[in-house]
């Protein structure tokens, strides 16, 4: 298939992207560079820097008597929590009004299939867990509100316009995948947090809240390896039917405390991690896990990199080739 993949420049597109080539469709990834990275585009790929919003209707061939593409996965967005509680017009409008643009050159097109890149954000704090799909949705912060609007959004389409459209809820995605990883300028995820200690970039991981109801008093998270998580993109491309908008949350089924997670770095690093305990942040969950049950069951999907040691290993050998390279371009 032909396949425009936006936001793909950014960590999960561009691992994402390199998934897609091997399986042997045609990638164009459209970026607007904002958050990505250009070196990132995987080789094989066909690269425009640009607005989404913008190019949507030009890429996808809209007026034209075929359509551009067979399918779209949508990875373009902005997803700092913190930042949407201050901006919020920034994410309303980068977020849902760049999308509907989107939605509206893929229904003038006649584009036949969406995959989305949604998030666990969209339940904010669940009543139960692991999370399922059927949980209640009541997000705490204006990005997790703006992909729940995308995902609503979705599905009217998709009931009206005959879309065939699949939306991927997940929670922490980590590791690394044949050179792509996590390279943000504003860092705010525990593992490459963490590992950051270790190489130096910085003095200490602070560890919110220490009396939370778990094992060891910290916060629990459900990882899931970047290369697990493209895996369920591809097989929701594959299998989505028309007129159809099906949502699945994505994890390892399994929970790791922030302490099991430093501790981890610790014996994949052989370094020391200097952690400070501080106070719980408003709005942080004890524990979050994701339900996969249903992904498992519809979409034939299995988290192979389930070992919280692997998927730490991957994301510290790209950390410190990452580094190296920095390190040699200012030699």
């Amino acid at each position: 298939m032909r396949l425009l993949v936006t936001g793909g420049a950014g960590y999960v597109g561009s691992v994402c992207s390199t998934v897609l080539l091997e399986r042997g469709h045609e990638v164009v990834v459209v970026d607007d560079l904002s958050t990505g990275n250009a070196d990132a585009v995987p080789s094989g790929a066909e690269f425009i820097e640009g607005d989404i919003g913008v190019l949507a209707a030009e890429l996808l061939g809209v007026g034209d008597d075929t359509p551009g593409f067979d399918g779209v996965l949508h990875f373009g967005a902005q997803s700092l929590v913190g930042e949407s509680v201050e901006h919020p017009e920034k994410y309303w409008h980068g977020n849902v009004v760049t999308t509907l643009a989107l939605l509206e050159a893929i229904r003038l097109s006649g584009t036949p299939r969406l995959v989305f890149s949604s998030t666990a954000a969209t339940y904010g704090e669940p009543d139960e867990v692991p999370i399922t799909e059927d949980a209640p949705t009541r997000p705490t912060n204006p990005y997790g509100a703006t992909k729940l609007a995308i995902d609503h959004a979705i599905s009217s389409y998709a009931a009206a316009h005959g879309l065939a459209a699949t939306s991927l809820r997940y929670f922490n995605v980590a590791g690394a995948y044949r050179g792509a990883g996590e390279n943000r300028v504003v860092e705010t995820h525990l593992i490459p947090l963490v590992l950051q200690v270790a190489l130096g970039q910085r003095e200490q991981i602070s560890v919110f809240g220490t009396d939370w109801p778990t094992k060891d008093g910290t916060a629990v998270r459900d990882y899931i390896h970047v290369e697990d998580l493209a895996d369920a993109h591809v097989l929701a491309l594959t299998s989505s039917e028309p007129g159809t908008h099906r949502i699945f949350n994505l994890g390892s089924g399994e929970g790791f405390t922030v302490r099991e997670v430093i501790s981890s770095c610790e014996r994949v690093t052989g370094l020391p991690i200097s952690a400070i305990d501080a106070p719980r942040r408003a709005g942080d969950p004890a524990v979050l896990i994701a339900s996969s049950r249903r992904a498992v069951d519809e979409l034939g999907w299995r988290p192979r990199h389930t070992d919280l040691d692997e998927i730490v290993s991957d994301a510290w050998e790209y950390m410190r080739a990452l580094g190296d390279r920095a390190h040699a371009a200012h030699r």
